[in-house]
């Protein structure tokens, strides 16, 4: 049963902008419909004309039928009635809604009053089971607005909606300000309402990803009209229309590699409602338009089953002619693209992102490791980590470091002389050396199980002090 059925919908405000231009919408008892678009393009004024809360002085056209009676035509008496008890509103923004001297309870209580439901005792009955069905505690219904967190207040909002159990409720951006875990709340707590209740929906919504997720069908507006209208998931992953698109595709999508490079979105403004361009008011923004655009207006097309799309690109057939923005050669750059901060990658590259290390290069304090062909060199001037400079030619030349030709006695030494070691000192060495110590490595340098400077000598060390002792 179609519970409002909106046909050919306009308001024109008195200075002359047209915020609503010929909009048709239905809904069915039970279901829920989001409406999207950017800022500007008549969303809030539609919530507002359907239960003719617009300003005065603003001119309303076409039929608003709830539940089979024209909205439009009713005398103020019957307004008053289906306001709160046959369609009711959450509006946006809770803080600004709620009266800020009254306490909550009294609030969610005054429209159950007004429409002589209960006594004052069981309509302060009622605001407390309806504060605990939107998940706040009865006793919370003493409190002022102040005093509730932005979630808070808009479950008493909600709360106020449910008061005299509606059959259509408005929702115009109900997470607006709110963080993603409030937001998460709200929108399981509306869907629960409709499940048990069988209430219709309407969901006002900048976030395509919200509406595609909480309503059965999405209709997209711009510049007071409907571009495109169908059911929920399909507009969002595949819309017909390019503004419909590009509001989709501006909301990153985890796991797609073109929409982690480059979120894309859409230049410019949507136009003044007193000054809309000729044709297709989109035209101007459109990255497909065609010259006949400029001139004709596109009326919606139909794009699939249930499914319309004002574009003239919509085939009769219901399929587009084209793919969506950003397909084709910018899709092919974003590929090619590398992210900002990062280096472009390289063929010669290792598959965990590091460069390839020759053999012998990879130890980080700058010394040469054996590669499988033998012992890296080493510049001739270079001295490993934890060696006196000048001690590299002894160390490769097969001594101990800190001897050469020329070793001071432990005794005090005459000037211009030097201790020989004998021949055999030097053969006792070179043997020590070949079964012990590593060729290229430095005596004490923790390579052979002392600590430089920890006092213990090598073995070649001791045997050399002995010859030298024994031979003067």
């Amino acid at each position: 049963m179609t519970l409002l059925d909106v046909r050919d919908l306009t308001v024109t405000y008195a200075g002359g902008a047209a915020a609503v231009r010929g909009v048709d919408l239905r809904l069915e008892a039970g279901r829920k419909l989001g409406i999207a678009g950017e800022s500007g393009c008549g969303k809030s004024t539609l919530a507002l004309a359907l239960l003719r809360l617009l300003p005065a002085g603003a001119r309303v056209g076409g039929k608003i039928l709830l539940d089979g009676e024209d909205v439009l035509a009713m005398k103020w008496g019957r307004v008053r009635a289906v306001r709160w008890a046959g369609a009711s509103i959450v509006f946006q923004g809770a803080m600004h809604s709620l009266n800020p001297v009254h306490r909550i309870g009294d609030q969610i209580a005054e429209p159950i009053l007004l429409h002589g439901r209960a006594t004052p005792a069981a309509a302060r009955k009622r605001a407390g089971e309806l504060l605990e069905q939107v998940g706040l505690p009865a006793a919370r219904a003493s409190a002022y607005p102040h005093e509730l967190s932005g979630g808070q207040r808009q479950r008493v909002m909600i709360a106020m909606a449910l008061a005299c159990d509606p059959r259509l409720i408005i929702a115009d951006e109900p997470t607006t300000a709110l963080d993603v875990m409030i937001q998460a709340q709200i929108l399981r707590l509306i869907e629960q309402l409709v499940a048990d209740q069988g209430v219709g929906l309407i969901m006002i919504s900048h976030d395509l990803a919200v509406l595609a997720d909480t309503c059965d069908r999405l209709a997209v507006m711009y510049a007071g009209r409907v571009v495109e209208e169908g059911p929920a998931g399909q507009v969002y992953e595949s819309a017909r229309h390019p503004y419909a698109r590009a509001l989709s595709a501006a909301f990153p999508r985890i796991g797609d590699p073109s929409s982690r490079f480059a979120p894309r979105g859409l230049p410019g403004d949507p136009p003044d409602p007193s000054a809309l361009p000729t044709g297709c008011t989109f035209h101007p923004r459109c990255p497909v338009a065609l010259d006949s655009c400029a001139t004709e207006d596109q009326p919606l097309r139909e794009a699939g089953p249930a499914w319309r799309a004002a574009c003239v690109r919509v085939g009769l057939n219901g399929d587009a002619e084209t793919g969506p923005p950003g397909a084709g050669d910018s899709k092919e750059r974003l590929d090619e693209a590398v992210r900002p901060g990062e280096a472009a990658p390289s063929d010669a590259e290792e598959p965990d992102g590091e460069a390839p290390r020759s053999a012998g290069a990879d130890r980080s304090d700058g010394a040469a490791r054996p590669g499988p062909e033998g012992p890296a060199e080493r510049p001739a001037d270079a001295a490993p980590p934890g060696e006196p400079a000048g001690s590299t030619d002894a160390a490769l030349s097969g001594q101990p470091a800190g001897f050469s030709d020329a070793t001071p006695s432990d005794g005090p030494a005459e000037s211009g002389e030097a201790a020989q070691p004998d021949e055999a000192a030097r053969t006792g060495e070179a043997e020590q050396l070949g079964e012990g110590a590593q060729p290229g490595r430095a005596a004490g340098s923790g390579d052979d199980g002392t600590e430089p400077g920890d006092g213990t000598e090598p073995e070649a060390v001791r045997a050399s002090e002995e010859a030298r002792h024994s031979a003067s």
